[in-house]
C-alpha cells in the first residue's frame, strides 16, 4: 500500500470508529440511565414516556446545532466549538442523577422528570446528537475521495445505534452494576472525544495540505 493510501485509509478508519462510537454511546445510555432514574419512581410507566420526550426532543436540537454549525465558513471554527462542547459535556461526567432532585412532587411529574434529565444527561446527550451528521460533513470538507459515497458512515451508525440497543439488557444491564456501566459509558465518551479530536485534526490538516 502507498503512503497516500494508507493516509486515506487512516481517515476512513478514524472516522468509521468515531461514527460508530458515537452512536454506540447514544443508544446504549438512553436506556441506562432510564433505569437508573427508575428507583426514584418506582418503576413509573411515565418514566419511560418522558424519556423517550427528551431523547426525541434533544436529537432534534443536536441535529439542529450540527445544521447550524455547518453553516459556518471555514474549517477551524466548526472544529473547536464543537470539540469545546464535548469538553464541556465530559466536565458534567461521571454519569449520574444530578444531586438535589428528591421526591418527585405530586403534581407536574413529567415537568420534573423533563428537569431532572436536562440537568443530569442534557449536555452529552446533546453533544453526541450532533456527532453523526457533523462528521459527515467534516468528510465531505476533507475532498477525501470517499466522501462523494459516505453510506459506509450511515452503516458504523446503524450498526453502533443496533449495538447500543441491546447490549444493553443482554449483557450490560445482567453483567454490571450501575455504577460500573456509569465509569464504563463515561470512559466510552472520553475515548470518543479524543476519536473526534483526531477526526478534527486530520479535516485541519487535509485544508491545509
Amino acid at each position: 500500500m502507498t503512503p497516500p493510501d494508507r493516509a486515506s485509509a487512516r481517515v476512513l478508519a478514524a472516522y468509521t470508529a468515531a461514527v460508530f462510537l458515537s452512536a454506540l454511546l447514544l443508544f446504549g445510555v438512553q436506556p441506562m440511565f432510564t433505569r437508573m432514574v427508575l428507583p426514584q419512581l418506582g418503576g413509573s410507566p411515565a418514566v419511560w414516556s418522558v424519556a423517550m420526550v427528551f431523547f426525541q426532543s434533544m436529537l432534534l436540537a443536536g441535529y439542529a446545532y450540527a445544521t447550524v454549525l455547518m453553516r459556518a465558513r471555514g474549517r477551524l471554527v466548526p472544529v473547536l466549538v464543537h470539540l469545546a462542547l464535548l469538553c464541556a459535556a465530559g466536565l458534567t461526567l461521571p454519569l449520574a442523577v444530578a444531586p438535589g432532585w428528591g421526591t418527585p412532587p405530586v403534581s407536574g411529574t413529567e415537568f420534573w422528570l423533563l428537569g431532572l434529565f436536562a440537568v443530569s444527561i442534557g449536555l452529552p446527550f446533546f453533544a453526541l446528537a450532533a456527532n453523526n451528521p457533523l462528521l459527515q460533513a467534516w468528510l465531505v470538507r476533507s475532498g477525501h475521495q470517499s466522501a462523494r459515497d459516505p453510506y459506509f458512515l450511515y452503516a458504523a451508525s446503524n450498526v453502533g445505534s443496533f449495538l447500543g440497543l441491546l447490549s444493553y439488557p443482554i449483557l450490560f444491564e445482567p453483567a454490571f452494576t450501575l455504577r460500573t456501566q456509569e465509569r464504563l459509558w463515561s470512559g466510552g465518551f472520553a475515548l470518543l472525544v479524543a476519536a473526534i479530536g483526531i477526526c478534527g485534526v486530520l479535516l485541519l490538516r487535509a485544508h491545509a495540505a
